[in-house]
């Protein structure tokens, strides 16, 4: 059924409902008794129309309910809103009318029981016989009137002669409650003594006789006005009541369903107008969701074109404007992420990008032209790509990067074309919580080559300066040496000449063993032999490296702060030990012209599977160019050092799988940092390697 049919059927319900209700005010159901065919039908008509709205209204209501069941039970959008605006209005509406009904019930049989209680039985019957008293004394007092016209001689004397007395009529007829009298003879003759209309007022007119001889009087007598009138009145109202006291079930059981009737429109009324107003509602908010879908879907083009009022209409414009914003939005995203795909593609070096579970979520190509595309394609985790001792030391970046946001370092990749040495640089995504991390692979195979050759050159540069220096005195000495001889040979003291010789001599055995120094040390780093790293005590280590130092320290202030529940390490001790008795001595070495002169040892864990050990000073400090050749071969920041110590760290440290670097000391000196991995049975379970 459409709106136009219930927007009808409501007004003709409404007009025919408060007809009835008007039409039954006071109980004035005088059409309950038809008279003829047509009122019959008319009745007839009425009900079936009453029945036909309450089957109307029921079917109405239920077809409504049915709808709300299947749109809720299908999940359509909107109809839950709509179920629950339906049986709000219900709810609101049927609980009053559920008393009121009850109350008019109640009432209806109260007042049904009072009007046709005993009491008003016995009014009804005294009212009868009070009527009927009336017209026993009018009918007495019209016999009486006859007895007295039929006693005057002028009777008796008209009834013989025929002949009528001059004001004889005038006599009774315009001086008692007489409009009719006649005079009727035993031949059959009459004579009209009298003649009148009734009076205005006199509906109950009465009869009476006489006889006289040979004659007989009638006259008609009329009750006074106000007497008929009250007495035609108390008449109807016992009809009705007799009437109404016939038909009270029918009465109770039509008002009953009256009251019925109006409940159930006021039913339909509040669900009808729920209904619209869950449609005003509903239809906006459907809309919004199915928007909301299609944009979840990607949809980015569709808008809200359902009108809405009030408050939805705000809620639908700013929904179009999210949209529009969310679609310019999504655009500049594209651009970016365009842009970024194609710097990202287009750099040499192999990227990979992980989740925060470290799963990988994509890659570039020069990755997949470092490992294959088909390797690259099916990889998932670390584990598919690189070695195990590889994925262990990634652990370790991604772990540190965590903490310090960026992590580096090299170390030789196996790949099915060969060997690569790559510089290995993470970045952490870091937001509330670390989101993912970013891996740049870098081969620095060439680049390592150019160094090493760099460095090689420079190498043979130092050894020839180096050599070069000492060969200088010594060829003096030498010299020197032959003119004494020449001296000797010539008569001088044999003293003097002795002396210069065994001067000369010193200074050439000085100088070889300078030589001598320096061929070894150079000869222990090109030929270190390589670590085999056992889970060791750090804090052990860094105690037998102190003992070296025992009485070589003096007016330098050491604090030693080892953490005693660090986490036992992978380390080659003798070579480690090396390591801290190298970092010791050059900070004992930088601070002899510092008038503060502090060293500090510490150990301490910096993560849940990360120790850092850490060599602090207050000397003179390291510039910041300076640092980053710190660890080359050969370069030293000493006078008259080799350069070769600070690169034997480096290479312990990196051998061990670990990392230093150097940072300032604030105010004043250096500070060199190492950190180290757990071993792995002294990792917290859940550890990643």
């Amino acid at each position: 059924m459409g709106a136009k049919f219930l927007h009808a059927a409501g007004v003709v319900l409404l007009a025919i409902l408060v007809t009835l209700v008007v039409w039954q005010g006071s109980f004035s159901i005088n059409w309950f008794r038809p008279q003829n065919a047509g009122e019959t039908y008319i009745l007839w008509a009425v009900s079936t129309l009453i029945f036909l709205l309450m089957v109307t209204l029921g079917f109405m209501l239920a077809r409504t309910f049915a709808r709300l069941y299947v749109d809720r039970r299908r999940n359509q959008e909107g109809s839950q809103i709509r179920t629950k605006l339906v049986l709000a209005a219900l709810a609101l509406s049927s609980t009053p009318v559920f008393f009121l009904v009850l109350w008019g019930i109640y009432i209806l049989n109260n007042s049904l029981a009072w009007w046709f209680a005993q009491p008003a039985q016995n009014i009804q019957r005294s009212l009868v016989e009070v009527n009927l008293s009336f017209e026993a004394e009018t009918q007495r007092r019209a016999d009486a009137q006859a007895r007295w016209i039929a006693a005057l001689p002028e009777t008796a004397a008209l009834a013989r002669s025929g002949q009528r007395v001059a004001g004889f009529d005038a006599r009774f007829c315009h001086s008692h409650d007489i409009y009719d009298a006649e005079l009727r003879r035993a031949d059959g003759t009459r004579t009209v003594l009298c003649s009148g209309s009734p009076p205005a007022g006199a509906l109950k007119l009465m009869t009476g006789a006489a006889e006289g001889p040979g004659f007989e009087v009638v006259v008609g007598a009329r009750m006074p006005t106000d007497l008929a009138a009250r007495q035609e009145e108390i008449e109807r109202e016992v009809r009705k009541y007799k009437d109404l006291a016939r038909l009270s079930k029918e009465i109770r059981s039509t008002y009953v369903l009256l009251l019925l009737l109006i409940s159930l429109f006021v039913l339909f009324l509040a669900t009808w107008l729920a209904q619209m107003f869950a449609k005003q509602i509903g239809r906006p908010i459907s809309a919004l969701l199915e928007a909301a879908g299609e944009l979840r879907r990607g949809n980015l083009d569709h808008r809200v074109a359902t009108p809405a009022q009030d408050e939805l209409a705000t809620l639908v414009r700013v929904f179009n404007e999210m949209a529009a914003e969310i679609q310019a939005s999504e655009r500049e995203l594209e651009r970016r992420r365009n842009f970024t795909e194609a710097i990202l593609e287009s750099i040499p070096s192999g990227v990979i990008s992980l989740s925060a579970e470290r799963r990988i979520q994509r890659s570039n190509k020069a990755l997949a032209a470092m490992f294959g595309a088909e390797r690259v394609e099916a990889a998932a985790r670390l584990d598919d790509l690189f070695r195990p001792e590889d994925v262990q030391e990634l652990h370790y970046l991604l772990n540190r990067a965590r903490r310090t946001g960026l992590a580096s370092t090299q170390f030789e990749l196996h790949l099915e074309s060969g060997v690569s040495h790559v510089a290995v640089t993470v970045a952490a995504l870091v937001g509330k919580h670390t989101s993912g991390w970013v891996i740049v692979l870098e081969d620095t195979s060439e680049l390592l080559r150019a160094q090493k050759a760099a460095a090689w050159h420079e190498v043979a540069r130092r050894i020839a300066h180096e050599i070069k220096n000492p060969l200088t005195p010594i060829a003096l000495s030498a010299e020197r040496i032959a003119r004494q001889i020449d001296r000797a040979e010539q008569g001088a003291p044999p003293a003097d000449v002795m002396r210069i010789v065994k001067q000369c001599s010193m200074t050439i055995s000085s100088e070889v063993q300078s030589v001598k120094t320096l061929v070894d040390e150079f000869s222990q780093f090109a030929r270190f032999p390589a670590a085999q790293p056992v889970p060791e005590d750090l804090n052990d280590i860094v105690r037998g490296a102190l003992d070296v130092f025992q009485g070589r320290l003096d007016g330098v202030a050491v604090e030693v702060k080892l953490d005693p529940s660090i986490p036992a390490v992978m380390a080659d001790r003798e070579q480690f030990k090396r390591v801290i008795v190298n970092l010791v001595d050059n900070a004992a070495e930088a601070m002899q012209q510092s008038p503060l002169r502090r060293l500090r040892i510490e150990t301490a864990c910096a993560g849940a599977d990360t120790i850092e050990l850490s060599v602090t000073d207050t000397g003179h400090g390291v510039s910041p160019e300076d640092r980053e050749r710190l660890f080359l071969p050969y370069f030293s920041t000493k006078r008259r050092g080799t350069g070769l110590g600070l690169a034997i760290v480096h290479h312990i440290v990196q051998e061990h799988g670990a990392q230093i670097r150097v940072e300032e000391n604030k105010p004043q000196g250096t500070r060199f940092v190492i950190e180290m991995q757990a071993a792995a049975e002294a990792r917290p379970a859940g550890t990643p390697a």
